[in-house]
């Protein structure tokens, strides 16, 4: 592969960059992100947060997920969340430049994240076999819709096709109405985090098993339907195909939303005995728990017309705060159901800091989920929020061994 653009053999590490992760478990290693819009960024972003550098490579247009959804000043929030920890670079893998440019990163990376239809790389030259060749312990994780193998591989896929697919939409909704679709990347932030620990387990099979790269082949379609619950293997042997229930549970009962007399709603979810036994006692039908058929949650769920009768008018009857008052009083499971914003000033997510402020050099102070899960020894962290397009080009591609004149020339030509 050869072009004019001249690489400093050179080139030293110099000082890090100032938005270089400096501690985390995965402190140390580099991450370029290819990936756009959601499935493949969040499994980036994950890495990040637990001190990865990572280097999200953008066409010089831009990730469209910098203008999907809502927007504050021309800058996209969904953007400011799913970039965060990330080094910001503009690349057009489609020229010759742009691909010699790839290259010089990926001598000096761990791990290369895209999800670009399968076949689009190899067209362009950059199939797994010629980053193995640059760099054999390069760890390679591909996102589709699909997979990289099989009838569909060639289709154009979004989450909500595997949302379609799995089963999920099937079994989600009233149970007259229609099949029902999640209003967020439901397919692909299950894939995403899917995608983070595959790469995890590909790193320690490098690093602490002498292993050495390998490639990912992950689709937004096989993770979500493997959280969907024993499904197929109730079909295989029961032949039954599980359909819409609304908010019940075809395993238990209580399990529904209700109504509180001030218009706000609570959750309950009695898949335990005891608990099912607590709520019908705090609800003033103690004898309905001494039913031989209340001991089997099945038997339970077979009732639930009568047990939501029970346990709504209750509910019906009181105000929220009474309501979550007294459950939780009694022992018995239930939650409020939030909107976002009564969710921001519970307590609980107060103290925990579930949600929390960041610095944004666009938009001053914002608030964002935090990390996953905390770790005691090797804790991740928010650093700084998604970055400008191609913010970082002068500190990467120079840490790559471009010299100054030949980056402006390539920003000039639209390389970068």
């Amino acid at each position: 592969m050869s072009a004019s653009t001249h690489l400093n053999s050179s080139a030293t590490d110099g000082p890090p960059s100032p938005h270089t992760n400096g501690s985390g478990p995965l402190h140390g290693l580099r991450v370029l992100d290819a990936g756009f819009v959601y499935a493949a960024p969040i499994a980036a972003m994950l890495l990040g947060d637990y001190g990865a550098d990572v280097i999200k490579i953008e066409h010089p247009q831009g990730d469209p997920a910098r203008t999907h959804g809502w927007q504050k000043d021309g800058h996209g929030l969904w953007w400011k969340v799913i970039a965060r920890n990330k080094r910001t670079v503009t690349l057009n893998f489609s020229s010759a430049e742009g691909r010699v440019l790839l290259c010089a990163l990926l001598r000096e990376a761990d791990v290369f994240v895209e999800n670009f239809r399968p076949g689009v790389l190899e067209a362009w030259g950059l199939g797994p076999e010629v980053m193995h060749s640059i760099n054999p312990r390069l760890i390679i994780l591909r996102v589709t819709g699909f997979g990289q193998q099989g009838p569909y591989a060639q289709r154009r896929a979004f989450g909500t096709l595997a949302e379609a697919m799995s089963g999920f939409a099937h079994q989600t909704g009233q149970e007259t109405g229609p099949p029902t679709l999640p209003p967020f990347g439901l397919a692909d932030g299950v894939a995403g985090i899917t995608g983070a620990l595959a790469i995890t387990l590909a790193l320690y099979h490098r690093d602490a098993r002498g292993g050495k790269g390998q490639v990912i082949d992950l689709s937004l379609l096989e993770p979500l339907l493997g959280i969907l619950g024993p499904g197929p293997t109730v079909f295989d042997q029961l032949g039954i195909a599980p359909g819409r229930h609304g908010n019940r549970s075809p395993n238990n009962s209580p399990r529904n939303a209700y109504q509180c007399n001030d218009d706000r709603w609570v959750a309950i979810s009695a898949s335990s005995t005891s608990i099912a036994r607590r709520v019908l006692q705090l609800v003033g039908h103690p004898q309905i728990a001494e039913e031989p058929w209340f001991t089997h949650a099945g038997e339970r769920a077979k009732r639930a017309d009568l047990l939501d009768q029970l346990v709504g008018d209750w509910i019906a009857a009181r105000s929220f705060e009474t309501v979550v008052a007294a459950f939780t009083d009694a022992g018995a499971a239930i939650a409020p159901i939030y909107d976002i914003g009564q969710l921001m000033t519970d307590p609980h997510i107060l103290h925990r800091q579930s949600i929390i402020t960041c610095e944004d050099e666009d938009l001053g102070p914002i608030r964002m989920q935090n990390i996953f899960f905390r770790m005691s020894q090797t804790p991740g962290a928010v650093h700084f929020t998604g970055r400008r397009l191609g913010q970082d080009n002068h500190d990467v591609f120079t840490e790559a061994g471009v010299d100054g004149a030949t980056l402006a020339r390539l920003s000039r030509e639209g390389t970068i």
